[in-house]
C-alpha cells in the first residue's frame, strides 16, 4: 500500500484539494508540506500528537516537511475553536517556547541540509509594512466569505476583534512567503483550519496565477486531537517534567474503549494488518489493546526504557504486587512541614494532584482520596515526617498514583 492511501486508511484524511496530484507527490516524495504549531505554551501537548506523527510518516517517505512554528501569529492568537480572545505573549516567552519545541520535535523529525526544517514567521510577518499588507494581500481576501468561515462565525456572538480578524490573511500569507522562498507546495492542518488554509492556497493563486500548484489537505479529527491534551489536572505535555512517562503512558492507557483502536491507528507505527486484526477485540482485549497503544506511543516520546519502566510500573500497581520503583515522586521540603506533619490538602497540591486546596477538598470530601491504600476520610488528615521517610503513596481516584517522600 502506497502512502496516500495507507494515511487515508488510517483515517488521517479529511479533505483535499487536487487529490490526485497529492496523492502522486507524497506517494513519489515529491511534497515539501508545512504544519503550522502555535508557541502558546513551553512544551507540546498530546494535542499535537496527531501532526507530529504525520510529519514523522512523510519524511519517511521522502517528503520534506517544515515545522512554522507562529512567534508571529501568535502575536495576534488563533481565534479557530475558541470563545474567548488569547491573552498577549512577549515576544522573549514566544521565543522560549519555540526553542522547546524544536527539542521535542525532534524525537520525531530529523533536522538538517535537504530534511525537515523548522522556520519563524516572526521572521517574515514581523517586517511587513501594514498598508502594502493592505494593498497586496488585503485586496485578495473577501470580507463576505470571511465571514462565512466557521473559526469567525462561532466568535461573532461573543465578539471578534479586528485583531483576530485578521489571524486568516496572516496565516494565508505564511503559505504565500513558504511557497516563494522555500519551495513549499503543500500545507497540511486541521479540519478547523480548513478556511484559514484555502485561504492561503488562494492568495498564491491570485498573486502568481493559476497555474501556481498549491494544494491544501486537513486531518480528520485533529480539532478532536486538541482536545486529547486536556485532563482534569491540566495538560497531557510531551515534556517530562511537565508529564511524567508515567502518567503519559497512563494517559493513553486509560482511553474510552471506542477511542482505543482510533488511537492505534491513527497515532501508532504498527502495521495496519498487524491493527487489522485487533479490530473485533472486545472485553480484555480491550486492555491489551490499551496497554499496546500507551507502551508505543511512550517509546515514541520518552524512548523504550522509559516505556519499560512505565509499563512495569504500571502492571505492578494494578496487577499486584505493589512496585513504585517508577512511581511518580515527589520530594517535599521540610520546611511545608508544621510540627512534623503536612495536612493531606497541601501534600496533594505540592504533589500537583490537584490545583488548591479546594480541589484537594472536594476530592477527599468525594472518597476518591487514598493514602497507602487507606481512604482518606477527612479533610484534616494528615502526613507525618516519618511517614514520609518511608515514602507515601497517594492514590487518586481508580487510576492515578503518586509517591511522596521527604526531601
Amino acid at each position: 500500500m502506497k502512502l496516500y492511501d495507507e494515511l487515508v486508511a488510517r483515517g488521517l484524511i479529511a479533505q483535499v484539494t487536487n487529490e490526485d496530484e497529492i496523492r502522486e507527490m507524497i506517494d513519489n516524495g515529491k511534497a515539501t508540506f508545512y504544519i503550522g504549531f502555535d508557541p502558546t505554551a513551553d512544551s507540546l501537548h498530546v494535542g499535537h500528537f496527531m501532526a507530529l506523527c504525520l510529519m514523522k510518516r512523510l519524511q519517511m517517505a521522502g517528503n520534506k516537511p517544515i515545522a512554522l512554528i507562529g512567534g508571529g501569529t501568535a502575536m495576534i492568537g488563533d481565534p479557530s475553536g475558541r470563545t474567548d480572545m488569547r491573552s498577549m505573549m512577549t515576544q522573549e516567552t514566544i521565543q522560549h517556547n519555540c526553542d522547546c519545541f524544536k527539542k521535542q520535535m525532534e524525537r520525531f523529525i530529523e533536522f538538517g541540509e535537504g530534511k525537515a526544517q523548522m522556520v519563524n514567521n516572526a521572521d517574515w510577518l514581523l517586517d511587513l509594512n501594514y498598508v502594502d499588507v493592505l494593498r497586496e494581500v488585503g485586496a485578495c481576501f473577501s470580507v463576505n466569505n470571511m465571514l462565512r468561515a466557521e473559526c469567525y462565525k462561532q466568535r461573532m456572538e461573543k465578539g471578534l476583534s479586528f485583531l483576530e480578524f485578521n489571524y486568516m490573511i496572516m496565516q494565508s500569507y505564511d503559505f504565500y512567503h513558504l511557497y516563494q522562498n522555500y519551495g513549499c507546495n503543500m500545507q497540511f492542518g486541521g479540519n478547523d483550519q480548513w478556511s484559514n488554509m484555502l485561504g492561503g492556497t488562494e492568495l498564491i493563486r491570485k498573486k502568481l496565477g493559476k497555474d501556481a500548484h498549491a494544494m491544501t489537505i486537513t486531518l480528520l479529527l485533529n480539532s478532536e486531537g486538541k482536545k486529547m491534551g486536556k485532563t482534569a489536572k491540566g495538560a497531557v505535555w510531551l515534556d517530562p517534567n511537565k508529564t511524567t512517562p508515567f502518567d503519559f503512558y497512563q494517559y493513553w492507557r486509560n482511553v474510552e474503549d471506542a477511542d482505543v483502536m482510533k488511537c492505534i491507528r491513527m497515532l501508532t507505527f504498527l502495521p495496519l494488518e498487524e491493527i487489522d486484526a485487533m479490530a473485533d477485540w472486545k472485553d480484555a482485549q480491550l486492555n491489551t489493546a490499551k496497554e499496546i497503544l500507551a507502551y508505543e506511543l511512550t517509546k515514541l516520546v520518552h524512548g523504550e526504557e522509559e516505556a519499560d519502566k512505565a509499563k512495569a510500573a504500571a502492571k505492578a500497581l494494578f496487577v499486584g504486587g505493589g512496585d513504585d520503583a517508577n512511581m511518580p515522586t515527589t520530594k517535599i521540603a521540610a520546611e511545608l512541614l508544621k510540627e512534623a506533619m503536612i495536612g493531606i490538602l497541601s501534600l496533594m497540591v505540592a504533589c500537583k494532584l490537584a490545583s488548591s486546596n479546594k480541589e484537594a477538598r472536594r476530592l477527599v470530601e468525594g472518597g476518591g482520596v487514598f493514602v497507602n491504600d487507606e481512604k482518606v476520610v477527612t479533610a484534616s488528615f494528615t502526613v507525618t515526617e516519618e511517614m514520609l521517610k518511608n515514602g507515601v503513596k497517594i492514590r487518586k481516584g481508580k487510576k492515578v498514583f503518586h509517591k511522596a517522600v521527604l526531601e
